[in-house]
């Protein structure tokens, strides 16, 4: 197969070196990070674990997020718990829902960015 994962995300942001920092600080994600933790502040690019990664067109008209957005990032993630735990004595707003979690697919929960962007944080089943 010629695809073998994705390359980038890439959108538009109204302040983008802040909410790159944001990213970074609350998730440890984006150019200089890498899944160890440790910053390699020379890489532009981020280093991820292997693991599943879901490619879904959503119905224009779904109310799975916020109508005015086009897009919803989706994280995955190990220790959900401990991450929303440190997520809210950040101040961040953190939602989950029982009927989004399922032995099949695993737990859920959701963020926001300070630009508003919804962010879908999924801890998969354990093998």
């Amino acid at each position: 197969m010629a695809v073998t994962g994705i390359g980038g995300i890439f959108f538009r942001a109204r302040d983008p070196k802040a909410l790159s920092e944001w990213y970074r600080t609350h998730l440890g994600v984006g150019a200089g990070c890498n899944p160890s933790g440790t910053i390699e502040p020379d890489d532009w690019y981020w280093r991820t674990a292997a693991g599943p990664v879901v490619f879904v067109p959503f119905r224009a008209d779904t109310d799975y997020w916020a109508a005015d957005k086009a897009w919803m990032l989706n994280l995955r993630v190990e220790g959900l718990d401990a991450l929303l735990t440190r997520l809210r004595d950040a101040g961040i707003a953190v939602e989950t829902r029982a009927d989004w979690d399922t032995p099949e697919t695993g737990r859920f929960a959701r963020i926001h960015d300070p630009e508003g962007n919804a962010i879908e944080l999924w801890e998969p089943p354990a093998d």
